[in-house]
Order: C-alpha cells, then structure tokens, then sequence
C-alpha cells in the first residue's frame, strides 16, 4: 500500500531548505486534496490562507515562539476556523448543492433547515470548537498529499492565536487561526530526518470488541 510508504517517510520537519521553493503545480494539488477534505455536514467551516510573503512570515514567526520553520518554510498554511456558524454558511452549501447537482434550492431547503436547527443546538463556544474541530480534519489531507509528493510538512500548534488573528486580520472576518502547517523541503542539517519514527504498537493501539 503506497499510502503506509508515503506515511513512513514523513516526518515533522524541524529544519527546512529555505532556497527550496514548492511549484505552483503542486500547490495547485494541495488546494485540491484540502478542499476534497470530509467535514460535517459538508460545509467546510474554515478558510486555509496560504502565506508566501517573506514580512508576514516575519510577523508571523514572532508568534510562533520564533521557530524556524514559519520563516525557512516554501508555504506557511494557515487553518482558519469560523469562530460562529451564520446561516448564510448553510444557504451557501444549499445553493452549491443544488447547482451542481442540477436541483432546485427549494427541494434542499428542508436539510438546509434541519443544518440550522441543530447547529443553533449550540452555543457559540461549542460552534467555536465544533469548527476549530474540522480545520484539523482538513490538516490531515494536507499532510497525507504532501508525503506522496515528497514536499515536507510540520503541523504546529506552538502560536498565539491572538497575535496571528491580528496580523492576518482574521477577527475582523469572523476567524481564528487555528492550526497552520508550513510545507516545503527538509535541510540535510535537520537530523529529525533521521530519528526512528515512535508509534504505539497495533496490539496497544487497537481494540476489537
């Protein structure tokens, strides 16, 4: 299975190849394997900004505890979440669905309804979460594309929040930087590369009931 070998040989790359660039043709494949992404619903409740300005990465360094990889990265990805579902999220889904499936919006109206119904269910900081939940499914077809086009990847959770929502201006859309991935190509000097990868075992791991 091509798949387990693409997964061996990924890595969270600590120290990345900053003359190394990722060509448009295969940033054009990530954007495709993030949108084809699952989500609840199908809705995609976040926006995936992909940052390839030298000052904003910069800036954004500075809230990342100053890691090397915001700045030295070919790509920073940035998973932004909906901090609130609007119903408009919802008409929108509603209307992508009845045009590519060659329906009238009204014939869908009723799973609309039922979307809102039990979205509103939630309290704004359980939609936060709820949201926040989906950018990482999105982040993990990001990681899996990357390993079978050789393009090296670090999923981070080490940022202020805050301090990138400010920068980007996420606020202010209605966002928050929930998780961000910088892509690009490992350096000979990382020697993470080279460290054995440490899983749990399948018989820990797994249980069949």
């Amino acid at each position: 299975m091509e798949f387990i070998k693409h997964q061996n040989w990924r890595y969270a790359t600590k120290q990345f190849n900053p003359n190394r660039k990722v060509s448009n043709d295969n940033i054009k494949l990530l954007k495709q394997a993030i949108q084809l992404s699952v989500s609840s619903y199908g809705l995609q409740p976040y926006k995936v900004l992909i940052i390839e300005d030298d000052t904003t990465k910069q800036q954004l360094r500075a809230a990342s505890w100053d890691q090397s990889q915001i700045t030295n990265a070919s790509h920073l990805f940035v998973f932004c979440n909906y901090t609130q579902v609007q119903p408009n999220l919802v008409d929108e889904y509603v209307a992508l669905s009845a045009k590519a499936r060659a329906v009238n919006v009204e014939d869908l109206m009723g799973y609309g309804n039922f979307m809102k119904t039990k979205l509103a269910e939630k309290s704004v900081a359980e939609q936060f979460q709820w949201t926040k939940h989906q950018t990482y499914i999105a982040l993990a077809n990001l990681l899996a594309a990357c390993a079978e086009l050789k393009i090296d990847a670090c999923p981070m959770e080490g940022f202020e929040a805050d301090k990138y929502n400010a920068i980007l201006g996420l606020s202010d859309r209605g966002l928050n930087a929930s998780i961000v991935a910088p892509i690009g190509y490992r350096s000979d000097t990382d020697h993470a590369q080279h460290f054995k990868k440490i899983r749990k075992p399948l018989k820990t791991l797994f249980e069949t009931m």
